[in-house]
């Protein structure tokens, strides 16, 4: 990898593929050459607009063409490229850019009530580049611009890249934590690549093979589909969601997807749908991640997709990925999370950071090229997650997690040392969700978990204490989270109680709900 960035992966394969179709969005395809060449006339307009290296640039968008380019081209100005969740809530969406101070924000104009709500307030922001026709909003001359006008400018080959392997970040991936505030994952080019070429060796990747993105390019997950799929020149069928399930079917069939990148809640809904119907014989590889896949969801994924490989996988926005399950093991070992990946070491350690054998129950702790380089902006939380390693000067993850791992060395996930819920592959903090129901009038304290959900893997349960006088109902309550939290941040269920219990120093002590 010696002297390479992450934007060569889409340069070399439009080199050798200039005219084969590399993503696909409904009935849009996108060449290799005219990706190539729309991210680079991007680059130089991002560079004119003031974007120097190291700038962070935030792209607020679903799964399209311009998200692909977007992406593409901020990198190749030498800016730090962060995407987020479409989803995302104004004063979260104020809350990120503030955080990373981005220079400049991409953003899709169907969002733009969302964008007119906070980007005339951040300090940092010097352009907004707008995707799709919008009214402008009074406040916004000068500041907002189309983006497709930027595209129109100087073209040609990319600006010369100014960043170095190890030292530039490439991006910010934001993740939310135990203290409720998203923290900024930062990956220099090096952990990007280390993990794309670890993972996408394993998954034996091929040029042809047309891989699916049902889930978020915000969710690391789901980047990595198009940044795997352009490192070997192989094709992506993108689809904003997966809350169609029927739909996404039909594009599988239609496009001949070979690869099938899921997580829990989607084989969930797989298992009741009748899908007779479908022809899946191309899908020769079938992935898992976020959480440990249930064996009942395994077994239904190998007769969904009687011909491909099931990957069971584990992984942390911190290091990408800490393992698989190589597809020989399923039958012998399905409860398990499989091997270190490729490139990386992992092991358990104490509560005295004394490293454990098989059978005992420990922390576990990944070393490798992609591990994080840090959060941003956050000395205190990084100092927590990344602490020396074997060599000097060298940093490993302390992941948080609980786990063990058998006589074989394969691991097990036992829980997590906080209470983060991760529902629909999403990460939930608990202090985020109880905010947000502190926020309705008639809410006097509220208190989050997550409970076991089959279909979820968890579920968000809050516990609500009425203010004298309320009258809300717990239908009430959801309805009104609905309108403050990203769907899968809204409590599932809702329990209106008298009194929360608590402990010695009054403070509540969530091991009493359940």
């Amino acid at each position: 990898m010696s002297g390479t960035l992450l934007a060569d992966y889409l340069h070399e394969s439009a080199r050798r593929l200039r005219d084969k179709v590399a993503f696909v969005r409904g009935e849009r395809e996108a060449t290799y050459a005219e990706l190539e060449a729309a991210s680079n006339q991007l680059a130089h307009a991002l560079r004119r607009r003031g974007v120097r290296r190291g700038d962070r640039v935030v792209v607020f968008a679903e799964n399209e063409v311009e998200t692909a380019i977007a992406f593409w081209g901020v990198l190749k100005a030498s800016a730090v490229v962060s995407v987020v969740n479409p989803l995302t809530k104004a004063a979260k969406l104020r809350y990120l850019l503030d955080d990373c101070a981005a220079r400049a924000l991409i953003a899709d104009a169907h969002l733009w009530p969302v964008v007119a709500a906070v980007a005339p307030g951040v300090a940092s922001l010097r352009t907004v580049l707008r995707i799709g026709a919008a009214e402008a909003a009074s406040g916004e001359a000068g500041l907002v611009e189309p983006f497709e006008e930027a595209l129109r400018g100087e073209g040609g080959e990319a600006p010369p890249p100014r960043q170095s392997l190890d030292v530039d970040l490439a991006a910010i991936v934001y993740t939310s934590g135990s203290t409720g505030d998203a923290k900024g994952v930062m990956l220099t080019h090096r952990n990007m690549l280390a993990a794309a070429e670890s993972i996408s060796t394993y998954l034996a990747l091929r040029e042809d093979d047309v891989i699916l993105c049902a889930l978020p390019m915000a969710f690391d997950y789901g980047l990595y589909q198009m940044i795997m799929a352009f490192r070997v020149g192989a094709r992506v069928v993108a689809e904003r969601s997966f809350a169609y399930p029927a739909q996404v079917l039909k594009e599988i069939v239609r496009r001949g997807v070979t690869v099938f990148p899921g997580v829990p809640t989607m084989f969930a809904m797989l298992s009741d749908m009748q899908l007779g119907g479908y022809d899946f014989s191309k899908v020769r590889t079938v992935t898992n991640t976020a959480a440990a896949l249930p064996v009942k969801h395994i077994r239904r994924a190998q007769e969904i997709f009687p011909r491909a490989r099931v990957f069971s996988m584990y992984g942390l926005t911190e290091c990408k990925r800490c393992t698989y399950l190589p597809p020989e093991d399923l039958a012998r070992k399905p409860e398990s999370v499989g091997v270190a990946i490729p490139n990386t070491e992992l092991w358990l350690v104490d509560e005295q950071d004394r490293r454990l054998g098989p059978g005992q129950v420990g922390q576990l702790v990944i070393r490798g090229s992609t591990v994080m380089r840090g959060y941003w902006g956050k000395p205190e939380a990084t100092a927590r997650k990344l602490k020396p390693g074997p060599l000097p000067g060298e940093m490993v993850l302390y992941t948080g997690d609980l786990c063990r791992l058998d006589d074989e060395g394969y691991l097990y996930f036992v829980a997590r040392m906080d209470d983060i819920i991760k529902s629909r592959g999403e990460k939930v903090a608990p202090k985020e969700v109880e905010a947000a129901l502190l926020d309705i009038g008639g809410v006097k304290e509220a208190a989050v978990i997550g409970i076991p959900d089959e279909v979820l893997g968890q579920a968000v349960k809050a516990f609500v204490v009425l203010e004298k006088g309320s009258t809300l109902t717990g239908p009430d309550v959801r309805r009104e989270a609905q309108k403050r939290l990203e769907p899968f941040m809204v409590p599932q269920k809702v329990e209106i109680v008298a009194d929360l219990p608590r402990g010695a120093t009054g403070k509540i002590q969530k091991t009493g709900l359940e």
